[in-house]
């Protein structure tokens, strides 16, 4: 069975890094990611901008470069971003930026209207979010009104599982990812997501785990016994691949 991993971070100790609240992460290359990777049958990822990455996008150039076709990045963006690194971005594989309410680096949850239709009209990019889901419960109307949105980590939290389903039935993508983070009963939030949209659940290892245990093929086990065999091609590439791939306007890179 073919992955594509939806989330992933790579640590490349030759770029800058910025403490976030005093912690730092350690190393994780792309030569890592492969080792720990290398019986997933991975196809291609998500690359994803960590807190602790701030706005700096030349780790993020230089890992697309290296692990090659069918990976993309998910970067984060200041306000004052023009269109033309905006679209530079894009012509290097970035599909998505991302608004880290959780842990902070990203630009603020204001900006996130503005910048979600702006990337999308310029790049056809879409947006990820690392919030816990119940704190989007007052942000789910605009969510819903944006092109394109994800939720990473199951929304974290069992207390916003009812807002992350409404989302994932108006057809926000939820990532399967980060099970080490999360307070709630994976396997049952995992049956509710796939039951609102089955198109919804995208598989991500969330590697190197920073500051949570680091992914365990177990979690492999997890969704598929909560999930059937039957819906496992779509959780652990087809979703994910559909919604990066149709997140890009190639015409207008």
């Amino acid at each position: 069975m073919q992955t594509f991993d939806a989330h992933f971070h790579i640590i490349d100790p030759r770029f800058p890094l910025v403490a976030n609240k005093g912690f730092l992460p350690d190393p994780y290359t792309v030569a890592d990611y492969r080792v720990e990777t290398a019986n997933l049958s991975i196809a291609g990822g998500a690359v994803v901008s960590g807190s602790f990455q701030a706005f700096d996008q030349r780790y993020l150039i230089d890992a697309l470069k290296a692990l090659g076709p069918g990976f993309v990045g998910v970067t984060q963006l200041p306000e004052t971003v023009g269109d033309d690194e905006i679209l530079a971005l894009g012509a290097a594989g970035v599909r998505a930026i991302r608004f880290n309410l959780y842990r902070g680096g990203s630009a603020a949850a204001g900006a996130l209207e503005t910048m979600a239709r702006r990337v999308h009209d310029v790049a056809g990019w879409h947006v990820e979010i690392y919030a816990d889901a119940a704190a989007l419960a007052d942000m789910a109307p605009l969510l819903c009104r944006l092109p394109r949105v994800s939720v990473d980590h199951l929304g974290l939290s069992a207390e916003g599982l009812p807002t992350l389903l409404g989302l994932a039935g108006a057809g926000i993508a939820v990532k399967a990812t980060g099970f080490g983070r999360v307070t709630m009963d994976v396997p049952d939030a995992l049956r509710a997501i796939h039951a609102a949209n089955p198109e919804a659940l995208m598989f991500g290892t969330d590697l190197p785990s920073t500051r949570t245990r680091r992914f365990a093929s177990g979690d492999v086990d997890l969704i598929v016994e909560a999930l059937g065999q039957e819906a496992c091609s779509a959780v652990f590439h087809d979703n994910a691949a559909k919604f990066y791939r149709l997140g890009a306007r190639k015409d207008r890179l």
